[in-house]
């Protein structure tokens, strides 16, 4: 573990310390994978209170924690608000991307902490971040590149909620992390391999750094700057001994 990460550890722990002995409900910032895979790793023995993440939905990538006092018997809130982005024209608007919001908000002199996942769909965009941050974002987001848009405080969205996707169906030999992995991005054995080993890969916010790792249904794999794929299961098995598979690949 390096200085940076040791920091963040010591600050969640902090934070954990502070729910326990205040008797209160003490929030992180948004956490990505690798701080979450921290704080997942952590010997629970280190916390004082215990703790819980969430996004905004179910599939959220960038999770807060949230850590509890051991006499909590009432109902909270993450203090998350969603901003819906659409463009003034879309006659006139360019295909944004993932890339162009979040750029847009870092030119608002926003730190990365404070924003949650960012979806991209059809012309327009769902951003998640701190309910702090959330008038500031509505009266200074204007324009993306070329483009002008609104920006509003959305109504939030169902926790069961999924972004868009496409479902890929194909043979493995085994259900390995990079076998199911080659069948979604069009990458030789060796590029996954050495994406796995440099530490880019996660299940279900986990650090996984074993191409051999065995995967389970539902499971959620995240690849650094490629995105994430949901673990379908076996839909059969081959007279070879090959599993047919099915994962559905977000978009």
């Amino acid at each position: 573990m390096n200085k940076e990460e040791s920091m963040l550890q010591k600050r969640l722990v902090e934070l954990s310390r502070l729910a326990y002995n205040r008797g209160i409900v003490v929030f992180s910032d948004f956490l990505n994978l690798n701080e979450l895979n921290i704080l997942h790793t952590t010997p629970k023995d280190m916390f004082l209170s215990q703790y819980k993440t969430y996004g905004g939905y179910d599939l959220s990538e960038r999770q807060m924690a949230v850590f509890l006092p051991d006499a909590l018997y009432y109902e909270y809130e993450y203090p998350i608000q969603t901003i819906e982005v659409s463009p003034l024209n879309k006659k006139f608007s360019e295909d944004l991307t993932h890339r162009d919001y979040l750029g847009a908000l870092m030119n608002l002199g926003i730190e990365r902490c404070k924003i949650g996942d960012i979806i991209a769909e059809d012309h327009k965009a769902l951003i998640f971040v701190k309910e702090e941050m959330a008038e500031y974002v509505t009266d200074n987001l204007t324009q993306i590149r070329h483009t002008h848009v609104k920006a509003t405080i959305g109504t939030g969205v169902q926790v069961d909620y999924e972004p868009r996707y496409e479902e890929l169906k194909g043979t493995v030999s085994s259900i390995r992390l990079d076998s199911v992995l080659a069948l979604a991005y069009p990458l030789s054995r060796s590029k996954i391999t050495s994406q796995i080993e440099a530490g880019k890969v996660f299940v279900n916010g986990k650090l996984i750094t074993s191409n051999g790792y065995r995967l389970k249904e539902n499971d959620i794999i995240s690849v650094r700057k490629m995105g994430r794929i949901a673990y379908n299961g076996i839909l059969s098995e081959t007279k070879k001994g090959r599993y047919m598979i099915s994962v559905r690949k977000y978009i």
